[in-house]
């Protein structure tokens, strides 16, 4: 009985240890789950708060405004418009394809909009992908109605580009597109919101190069969706900072008659202020209506820009480079007076050729021009005469010379792709050609063919230089939000100023002079007169019997085959305000093609507008006339005081 007793009390301990053990588990369990649970409910609610919330809440960018672009009278030639869009967040649609076949039913989209916005759908996620913009407020009406059946569907007002002044400032302000993959993978850092589709940025022109500026920054709001992925409401929102406004240099007016009087040619045309090298006007032919490109131009409008053998794409004022031909004569001539090689009262024997190493280099006049002095060889264009002046002075100085009236350069401008030209010396062609100098370049240099290549731009300022003895840079910002952009007094170019006025008399005599070779494309006014120099630049070798019998009129030859027509010119010329340069591509001759554009341009802008028929001569009057008067049918807009004054 003792022994049962013992074993009773110690089965008895054993039970109230595993009881207490058991209770101590039990215990620490139920601690551990309060901790946790703690854990979660208190230190963690903010975390599981937000986490709840984004199952109810988006959180959408706003594109910011994009910057409106003004010409220099504060006329808008870059704005945006409102547009109605629809766009789907394929995260809160479902089924993306079955909605978009309900919305194709309800409002009706196009096949290939529809197959592009599933392959953005596959790339965005989270970002709304828009399925159909420019849509009337008949179908926004529709979809808002059918709302429970298109969930992830949502309509808005949204900013597009549009460009009023079409063509005219095409090359000049570009124009904007969609962000391509293309244009994500060559910026380091792409902004999130070109990470929105069908996002619109700069392409080419001002619009590109100013895209930082332009663009903005974007803002963004919290939306709450129900669960099937409809907005409910807009529970807050942060503006973005919008595009920096910008005024350039051009006047529209200007802008848009330089493209009128370009009609028909490929050419390029720019006018300059001589004061402040502000870009007036710089016309490229023919144009585009950049609106095309704004949300993706169709392939059969492309290809038709690219056929056409007029090249409209490029812009040839900033792009396109040529040899300048005898507008490269001040050059030279400046750089045989400098080095003192001549003296304005020194002649040359023109015979109609020169032989140098046992070649012989013509000149346009093939009974040759006899004895010329600097102030003849400008005004009838002798070619001997500068010939002779390579000779005496060298390709190094006039290359010096030639990057000091501003050839060669690429101007800093808010373009895209602007072409620096060609100013060749010998270091150059042993660099690039791999081969030494010889005197036979320097002939041709001389009279701006062989490797010389020169802008429109450049040519202006060129002419600019000439007038004023200054380095006029050309710029094309006038102002930034309003802000006027300073600009500092262009310092002297360093050239005698008895040499420059002796070069000015001589191009004052190519448009005044009855020998001048522009003196059919003068200006009677004496207020407004000019100075200027023509220049027909070859795009081919003349061979030896097209030279022996004579026969080589342009008209004759195919398009591609003919010389290019240049002309540059100052005005007023005894207090020049503007500068103009003109290239027509395989015009033919610069006096009778380049020549009267020039003096039209020259004209139109100095006047501010349609000049009195009494400032043209007589021959011209009748076709000015016929121009003024479709000119106002066609631009009613434009400013221009339709003068009729006999």
């Amino acid at each position: 009985m003792r022994r049962q007793g013992r074993d009773t009390a110690l089965s008895q301990r054993r039970i109230t240890r595993r009881a207490l053990f058991l209770a101590g588990t039990q215990a620490a369990f139920v601690g551990a789950l309060a901790l946790r649970m703690r854990f979660l409910q208190v230190e963690q609610a903010d975390e599981f708060r937000l986490l709840a919330d984004e199952n109810r809440i988006n959180i959408r960018l706003i594109p910011p405004p994009r910057g409106q672009i003004y010409d220099r009278n504060g006329i808008v030639i870059a704005e945006n418009v409102p547009s109605y869009r629809i766009t789907m967040v394929r995260e809160d649609a479902g089924d993306a394809e079955e909605v978009m076949r309900r919305l194709d039913a309800l409002i009706g989209l196009d096949k290939r909009e529809m197959a592009r916005a599933l392959e953005e759908m596959d790339r965005s996620g989270i970002h709304p992908v828009t399925l159909a913009d420019r849509v009337s407020w008949t179908d926004i009406s529709r979809v808002a109605v059918n709302a429970p059946a298109l969930p992830g569907v949502t309509t808005e007002v949204g900013l597009t580009r549009r460009y009023p002044m079409g063509a005219d400032f095409a090359h000049l302000v570009g124009y904007v597109g969609p962000v391509s993959d293309y244009d994500l993978k060559r910026i380091d850092e792409p902004d999130q919101l070109l990470r929105i589709p069908r996002f619109q940025i700069g392409k080419v022109g001002i619009e590109a190069r100013l895209e930082d500026r332009l663009r903005g920054s974007a803002g963004s709001r919290r939306v709450e969706v129900n669960a099937s992925g409809r907005v409910m409401r807009e529970i807050d929102r942060q503006e973005g900072e919008p595009g920096t406004d910008l005024q350039i240099t051009t006047d529209s007016a200007l802008q848009s008659y330089l493209h009128a009087r370009l009609e028909g040619e490929s050419a390029a045309a720019v006018v300059i202020d001589c004061e402040n090298g502000d870009v007036l006007a710089s016309a490229s032919a023919p144009s585009f209506d950049p609106n095309l490109f704004v949300r993706g131009i169709s392939v059969s409008d492309y290809n038709a820009l690219l056929e056409n053998k007029y090249r409209p794409l490029p812009n040839k004022a900033v792009q396109g480079i040529y040899p300048p031909g005898s507008t490269f004569k001040m050059v030279t001539a400046l750089a045989a007076l400098e080095d003192g090689q001549v003296t304005p009262e020194d002649t040359v024997y023109c015979p109609g050729h020169l032989e140098v190493s046992n070649r012989r280099f013509h000149c346009w006049k093939r009974v040759g021009h006899g004895n010329m002095d600097l102030h003849k060889s400008l005004r009838e264009s002798c070619d001997v005469y500068y010939y002779e002046m390579a000779m005496r002075t060298g390709i190094e100085k006039i290359s010096a010379m030639a990057r000091r009236l501003g050839l060669g350069v690429e101007y800093d401008l808010p373009l895209t792709s602007v072409a620096g030209g060609l100013i060749p010396d010998k270091a150059w062609k042993r660099r690039v050609k791999g081969r030494e100098w010889v005197i036979g370049d320097s002939a041709n240099s001389a009279i701006g063919q062989g490797f010389v290549l020169a802008s429109p731009i450049q040519l202006a300022v060129m002419s600019a230089r000439l007038a004023t003895g200054r380095q006029i840079t050309p710029r094309m910002l006038k102002s930034v939000n309003g802000v006027e952009q300073s600009f500092d007094t262009a310092p002297p170019i360093g050239v005698n100023e008895n040499h420059l006025r002796e070069v000015r008399k001589a191009m004052f005599a190519v448009s005044n002079s009855r020998r001048g070779t522009a003196y059919s494309s003068r200006i009677i006014d004496d207020a407004y007169r000019m100075a200027g120099k023509t220049g027909t630049s070859q795009v081919r070798s003349i061979t030896s019997a097209e030279r022996e019998s004579g026969v080589r009129r342009n008209e004759d030859l195919p398009w591609k085959h003919r010389d290019h027509a240049l002309y540059v010119d100052f005005a007023p010329f005894e207090k020049p305000r503007i500068a103009v340069a003109v290239v027509v591509e395989h015009g033919g001759g610069g006096s009778t093609v380049a020549a009267p554009i020039a003096r039209d341009i020259t004209l139109q802008a100095l006047h501010g507008g349609d000049p009195p028929l009494a400032a043209y001569p007589a021959k011209d009057r009748n076709r000015i006339r016929a121009q003024q008067e479709r000119l106002r049918r066609e631009r009613p807009g434009d400013s221009r005081d339709g003068s009729d004054r006999a």
